[in-house]
């Protein structure tokens, strides 16, 4: 099959590869799934379980990528809850990651059905930032109808996503990012928007949760701004930005089939839009993912036309 893959830490997007490597076979409680769209974060190549397994023993070259929609090919022994030919789509495991290639092994419980009416690149393309921004919100942030959330990032793909479950549960919703982001992020549902670059973050006030996707400076001002009680949720990383009398959660997004269920329904019925700033080919797929000019929104590789 065909697959991307990386060898060196270092060189980042720029050291990938489209080569030829075997197709996967399923393990126990595994699926392979015929690879339709998939995506990539960046920020993967930056993390540990994308270089190494469990127990710190080197597992290049990889195939990077979590993200996927596909077609379920084979059943691996215990498999349960989906069978061949069904349409999927959801998140692997960090340690494995693999979905940029035309076949992935993949936990069957890190899948959930993809309903005959929605494409293959808008499955790929809310499975890691929905889940992320669901679990932000509702498991570590606690969100609450009336409550008010400050979101950085608000124009990309995870913050977008951020955004629209938030106002759908009635918070009042303040975005950030650069100037040009303004109108995209007000697009999305922001009810107000700081320009990082140029607007006082401070004089936003007291807000009960901060989404942080940024971390560093922007997050330390951020926790100023908590209010008693409230929280700043980050996927920056390890931070020691914290609230004066608030909650700092550092968390890392967990596949969920039952919360993929809950994404994708929101998508099928036009609660929820995607952000997808790019669609290329898995030919394509490493000029993609270094572009020459800034991409606002998700990049995805159809790798089946």
């Amino acid at each position: 099959m065909k697959a991307i893959v990386v060898t060196d830490q270092a060189a980042g997007t720029a050291g990938m590869m489209l080569v030829e490597r075997p197709k996967p076979q399923a393990a126990i409680n595994d699926v392979v799934v015929q690879v339709h769209a998939s995506g990539f974060t960046s920020g993967e190549l930056t993390w540990p379980s994308t270089w190494t397994d469990r127990l710190g023993r080197d597992r290049t070259p990889v195939i990077p990528g979590q993200e996927l929609a596909g077609v379920v090919s084979a059943l691996g022994y215990g498999t349960r809850g989906l069978s061949v030919g069904q349409r999927v789509f959801g998140l692997t495991d960090s340690y494995r990651g693999g979905t940029l290639a035309e076949y992935v092994a993949i936990e069957a419980r890190n899948l959930a059905p993809l309903p005959g009416d929605v494409d293959f690149t808008v499955g790929a393309s809310v499975a890691m930032p929905g889940l992320t921004a669901w679990q932000g919100l509702f498991e570590h942030g606690h969100l609450q109808a009336g409550q008010s959330l400050l979101v950085h990032g608000a124009a990309g793909a995870v913050g977008s996503m951020v955004t629209q479950l938030a106002r759908e549960f009635g918070a009042y919703v303040i975005g950030t990012g650069r100037a040009a982001d303004r109108q995209k992020a007000l697009d999305f549902g922001a009810q107000e928007f700081v320009d990082l670059e140029n607007d006082a973050l401070e004089d936003v006030g007291g807000v009960d949760l901060v989404f942080d996707v940024l971390g560093g400076d922007i997050a330390k001002r951020s926790a100023g701004l908590v209010r008693a009680g409230g929280t700043l949720v980050t996927i920056a990383g390890p931070t020691d930005a914290r609230p004066a009398a608030g909650l700092t959660v550092d968390f890392v997004v967990l596949p969920d089939r039952a919360q993929l269920s809950e994404i994708i329904q929101r998508v099928r019925d036009g609660r929820l839009r995607t952000n997808i700033g790019n669609v290329s080919t898995l030919d394509d797929a490493v000029a993609a993912f270094n572009p020459k000019q800034r991409i606002n929104g998700k990049t995805i590789i159809r790798v089946r036309p």
